[in-house]
């Protein structure tokens, strides 16, 4: 099994990063975001209807967000000229980071999953060592725009074509070397403290690409002032 660090909790310190911002100069730190409360959250690369869907509603939060005190940061694994040329026709106020290596995934423990052989017997854990049976068997509809709940893989490939997104190589490249990344949320004080967390599919991969709605991430937002 690949040694995986667990998601990082409540009460635990931020891991130190710095990765290249697709919508400011330069790059954004941990250090340079010292003192201001923020909530960051991880994402797969542009080829998640879902994911993008999340960074759009992530942006019309950041308004509220910062009326709360909180920052709004997003990370996206797909390399930053690639997120530029994106996001030039599709702006965000949110500050878009780019980890193309999923580098700062890791380092907050946010899960990616591998399948186990076929015929294993090992028992699953879900989603470090998952079995294909397991995944296959999943059937989504998390935004419910789609006409009934349908496989992850379909649920992309009919989101995609429906918002007229063509993938590049270089998204393709992305989603072949980080195929089973999940998707983590974690909102830090300004001492650099997580306060909240929340991960992609904890109970299972039913529950794919069900991220915090709005009221949930702005009810932790307000715990700060608590």
């Amino acid at each position: 099994m690949r040694d995986q660090m667990r998601p990082l909790q409540p009460g635990e310190y931020a891991p130190a990063f710095a990765l290249p911002s697709a919508n400011q100069e330069g790059t954004v730190s941990l250090a340079s975001l010292h003192g201001h409360p923020f909530l960051i959250a991880f994402f797969r690369g542009l080829h998640c209807p879902f994911c993008r869907r999340q960074v759009g509603q992530l942006g019309s939060l950041q308004p509220a967000l910062r009326a709360a005190g909180v920052e709004t940061v997003a990370v996206i694994n797909t390399p930053v000229e690639r997120a530029r040329v994106y996001f030039d026709h599709r702006p965000t106020p949110a500050v878009l980071l780019c980890d193309q290596d999923c580098s700062t995934h890791r380092a907050f423990g946010v899960p990616y999953g591998e399948f186990l052989p076929e015929g294993s017997s090992e028992k699953p854990v879900w989603p470090y060592r998952a079995s294909m049976e397991q995944f296959e068997a999943a059937r989504i509809n998390p935004t419910g725009e789609l006409p009934d709940a349908l496989h992850p893989m379909a649920a992309n490939a009919l989101l995609n074509a429906q918002d007229g997104f063509e993938l590049t190589e270089v998204d393709h490249a992305t989603f072949a070397s980080h195929p089973t990344q999940l998707v983590g949320h974690f909102l830090i004080d300004g001492d650099g403290i997580i306060r909240w967390v929340q991960i992609e599919a904890r109970d299972g991969p039913d529950s794919l690409c069900t991220f915090p709605n709005a009221a949930e991430m702005l009810a932790a937002a307000s715990s700060l002032r608590r």
